[in-house]
């Protein structure tokens, strides 16, 4: 047995087992600290990975040696691709998950990884000397000492649940809170607050009336998360289900607000504005007569549902009553009522990039203590903080994604610079370059940086390599290859579209809306020798990326152009070298602001709130003389 890491990980969720393995995959010693080693990357709400804007994250963490893509692909019950009626930008994969074997198979990960070992037990407080995390002391009185730590907490710290008046201390449901952290660090100086949660009651599916809901069935087709080679989606495919609420749920539901956490005061902490409770919405939205529901799988074999949109902290009476309002769950039985959960956050505006705290050296934070929501969001902080956490150990430069380079590089640069006011989610609205930042690509935007790292490891080159030749020889085919109109044009009134007048290229008909790269193959044999050359478990992901280039080829370029013009005031440093207090010519806002976040480029400055266009003018002035 040792007791000394280079990195500890304290919190076994999807933050915490993304970045111990990535420190482990990069060679330090590592040990992840875990309450309970069977529920490792347990789903605390919904059974599902991905969704808008959290399916790229997932594909990014995938590109970059992560393990929630493969992990979701191989437990998988249903997939999805979402928003497919937008452009390739919005299109966002989510997937069902078992969640037992999410929960087994991410075990055998952890336990089976060189140079990751495992602790059950609680960290109560954290070794500190002359400013810098040197290890932790658990509950069990146990000392252990490391390089870096990562915190990945959750819900944990100083959790309290509520079900109506009724409060329990705990981090999950049946799950002891975690305390001693947050006083500790709130005494080395440390801001700290609280947020809000929730989550839906789980019902038997046994007492579901199926009969009465609308069946919400996945794709078949070859979907899956991870860009490695291999057969996603063992498991048995299953529906989700939809229903409505009515006006005699809502009346049941409206009896019960004096004894909402949430209305009479017992709440007082930052809740979720995109996922907001049962209660909320009959309050916010008054003027609606039923609101949509969804009863999502638990699993291949077991009989629990989720109640996606039932969030709830209203006392068990209150919601049983209400769901036996809904003609398909009259005969209702549950397994556990929806809850509430009030847990500590630390705002990020107090980390770096690297996500390591500016007033603690070698401490790092990922997940909800950093005020994001979500399995997605934090897993990809997580696999950012390990990494991280290596690179501090062993005395080498941070690693640094760009808003221009990965939904992971918008998010943390959204936590760090501008902080939260609400529990932070992910949205194709707050990535300026999504057209970039496609769930297609990510890949061929971080894999090799990874691989630099020696977080990808060779094989997984080897693939992108191998993809980004077939797509380059599908370009340029099209590019060169002639079509005649007499050859194709009987199929391309049967499509729907124009016939040719004359001879063109092949790129010419991709290019139509109304045609993809199938529908040409399907006219052109040659084209059809062509994709066959392609391994058959990777034909249609690499057809749609080519696709996706040919279609889209001129707003790439253009927001590739906008990138490269913004990327100018990234390159420009201005950490340390400002007193902002005494820059007269700043607004009052901006010196506090400044002098708050002291951030690292031009670029970060500019999309600080509060900071205007003059206040960079007169920084970039400043720096010219």
């Amino acid at each position: 047995m040792d007791f000394k890491y280079d990195v500890i990980v304290v919190g076994a969720g999807h933050a915490g087992c993304e970045a111990a393995c990535a420190a482990a995959n990069l060679g330090s010693k590592t040990l992840l600290v875990t309450m309970d080693m069977n529920k490792i990357a347990q789903m605390s709400c919904n059974p599902a990975v991905g969704g808008i804007a959290k399916g790229q994250i997932v594909r990014e963490i995938d590109a970059l040696g992560g393990y929630m893509g493969i992990v979701t692909d191989r437990t998988a019950i249903q997939f999805r691709m979402l928003n497919r009626s937008k452009g390739p930008a919005m299109w966002s994969p989510r997937a069902q998950s078992d969640r037992a074997r999410f929960i087994l198979t991410w075990r055998e990960i952890v336990e089976n990884l060189p140079n990751l070992s495992i602790w059950q037990d609680t960290v109560h407080e954290l070794l500190v000397k002359n400013g810098a995390v040197c290890g932790v002391k658990t509950a069990m009185g146990v000392e252990f000492l490391a390089g870096s730590v990562v915190l990945t907490n959750g819900t944990f710290l100083n959790g309290l649940m509520h079900i109506g008046r009724t409060q329990l201390h705990g981090g999950r449901i049946s799950e002891p809170a975690s305390t001693g952290l947050t006083e500790q660090l709130a005494a080395l100086g440390m801001e700290t607050d609280r947020m809000k949660t929730g989550t839906p009651v789980r019902i038997d599916g046994r007492s579901i009336r199926f009969d009465e809901t609308t069946e919400q069935k996945g794709e078949n087709d070859f979907h899956k998360f991870s860009y490695l080679d291999f057969q996603p989606r063992p498991l048995k495919q299953l529906s989700c289900w939809t229903l409505f609420t009515n006006e005699a749920c809502h009346e049941i539901l409206r009896q019960g607000l004096p004894d909402s956490p949430l209305y009479n005061g017992q709440i007082k902490s930052i809740g979720p504005r995109y996922c907001p409770s049962i209660e909320t919405k009959i309050v916010t939205f008054a003027d609606k007569a039923q609101h949509q529901l969804f009863l999502e799988p638990e699993g291949e074999t077991t009989q629990e549902y989720y109640l996606n949109g039932f969030s709830s902290s209203l006392p068990l009476d209150i919601q049983l009553r209400a769901l036996q309002q809904i003609p398909a769950l009259r005969d209702v039985q549950i397994y556990r009522p929806g809850y509430a959960i009030e847990y500590d956050f630390f705002p990020p505006t107090q980390l770096n990039h690297s996500l390591e705290t500016k007033r603690i050296r070698n401490l790092f934070f990922a997940g909800q203590i950093n005020g994001t929501t979500g399995y997605e969001e934090a897993a990809g902080q997580g696999l950012v903080a390990g990494v991280n956490a290596h690179l501090r150990c062993h005395g080498s430069e941070p690693f640094v994604l760009g808003r221009d380079e990965a939904y992971i590089g918008v998010l943390i640069d959204d936590l760090v610079t501008k902080g939260v006011d609400e529990p932070y989610r992910m949205f194709t609205s707050r990535a300026e370059y999504r057209i970039l930042l496609r769930q297609d690509n990510a890949d061929m935007r971080l894999t090799e940086k990874a691989y630099a790292l020696g977080l990808a490891k060779a094989d997984r080159l080897a693939l992108l390599k191998e993809k980004q030749a077939h797509i380059e020889r599908l370009l340029a085919f099209v590019n060169d290859y002639s079509v005649k109109p007499v050859y194709i044009n009987g199929g391309l009134e049967a499509l729907g579209t124009t016939p040719l007048k004359h001879g063109g290229k092949l790129i010419d008909l991709i290019l139509r809306p109304q045609l993809t790269i199938q529908h040409v193959a399907d006219l052109v044999p040659a084209f059809r020798s062509e994709l066959d050359l392609i391994p058959a478990s990777r034909r249609e992901e690499i057809a749609e990326a080519a696709e996706i280039r040919i279609k889209y080829d001129g707003y790439i370029k253009r927001e590739q152009l906008i990138a490269e013009k913004i990327n100018r005031l990234e390159n420009i440093k201005i950490k340390g070298r400002f007193d902002y207090h005494s820059i007269q010519s700043l607004s009052t806002e901006a010196r506090q602001k400044l002098t708050r976040i002291d951030p690292d480029t031009i670029a970060q400055a500019s999309r600080i709130p509060g900071i205007s266009p003059s206040d960079i003018n007169i920084l970039l002035v400043l720096l010219g003389r």
